[in-house]
């Protein structure tokens, strides 16, 4: 199975110290006193802008990220969690509410628009049977996002979202390693 690889540098420009992992990492700080640029070699990760996978996060495929403020941090990157390479099909049932109240709809592909496809208001809660995804706070992938990797998922205000609605949906494809 193919693995990713990240690196990332304590100062902006891929300069200072560095860091490299192949795994999660819940707390840059024991390896570098603070990451403001990343290079991913291979593979994809979320980073985020605090400890323990919480925050504003970032999805980073392979490429060069120089600058931790234009992918929208408001911190420095302080952790990551690498994104499993996924073969196989996606679904995914989206609701209009928390626990799962509300409208319900099963996707199995990208949807740019929830308000246009479903006539929904938004997406509080999901429940993620196969694949990994991106869910985006606006319609067409725009605005803050937030990785969902199988699993039931009641309330995203309880992870970090702040009651937040989600409007748009992406399957994380194979196509970044």
């Amino acid at each position: 199975m193919t693995m990713g690889k990240i690196i990332f540098y304590e100062e902006r420009n891929f300069q200072g110290r560095s860091y490299e992992t192949s795994s999660d990492c819940p707390d840059m700080s024991p390896y570098l006193s603070r990451c403001h640029s990343c290079r991913v070699e291979s593979g994809c990760f979320m980073v985020y802008d605090q400890t323990n996978f919480m925050g504003n996060q970032f999805f980073v495929k392979r490429g060069e990220y120089s600058d931790y403020q234009r992918m929208g941090m408001s911190d420095c990157i302080q952790s990551c969690r690498m994104i499993p390479m996924h073969r196989g099909q996606f679904r995914m049932r989206i609701y209009e509410r928390e626990d799962f109240g509300g409208q319900m709809y099963e996707m199995m592909d990208d949807c740019d628009s929830i308000m246009g496809r479903y006539r929904m208001s938004g997406c509080m809660s999901c429940h993620v049977m196969d694949g990994h995804w991106l869910m985006y706070e606006q319609p067409h992938y725009r605005g803050r996002m937030m990785y969902m990797r199988p699993g039931e998922y009641r309330s995203f205000r309880e992870m970090g979202s702040g009651g937040m609605r989600f409007m748009s949906m992406r399957r994380i494809m194979d196509s970044c390693y």
